[in-house]
């Protein structure tokens, strides 16, 4: 059984600069692909960045381009999105999700953390 634990949200000024953590425990993570999407009140949960396990490619939505990295820690199963530069219209809760290579949807998700950007 895969599960996802997030950690690292709050609440933070424009300007700020948050990093969420995703702890991974189950599967087998050289297989998974990982990804941050991120839900805002009243809108559909939308793509925010992703990462191979193992060749570590990367993905970054237009929106969060030049701000926001993900990356992973082998030694620590844990997948890292830091947020640089936060704006208000980053307030959302953000859940990582993994899901098996070649698959379109996310298999697993974690419980969701608030990131919250005040101006």
């Amino acid at each position: 059984q895969v599960q996802l634990v997030e950690s690292g949200g709050g609440l933070v000024q424009a300007g700020g600069s948050l990093r969420l953590s995703c702890a991974v425990s189950g599967g087998r993570l050289d297989l998974f692909v990982m990804g941050w999407l991120r839900q805002a009140p009243g809108k559909e949960r939308e793509f925010v960045a992703a990462i191979t396990w193992s060749e570590m490619r990367t993905s970054i939505a237009d929106s969060v381009k030049g701000r926001f990295t993900i990356s992973r820690d082998n030694m620590r199963n844990t997948v890292y999105l830091q947020m640089y530069d936060l704006k208000p219209e980053d307030t959302a809760v953000f859940y990582c999700g993994a899901k098996r290579r070649g698959n379109r949807a996310y298999d697993w998700w974690g419980q969701g953390t608030q990131v919250t950007v005040s101006s």
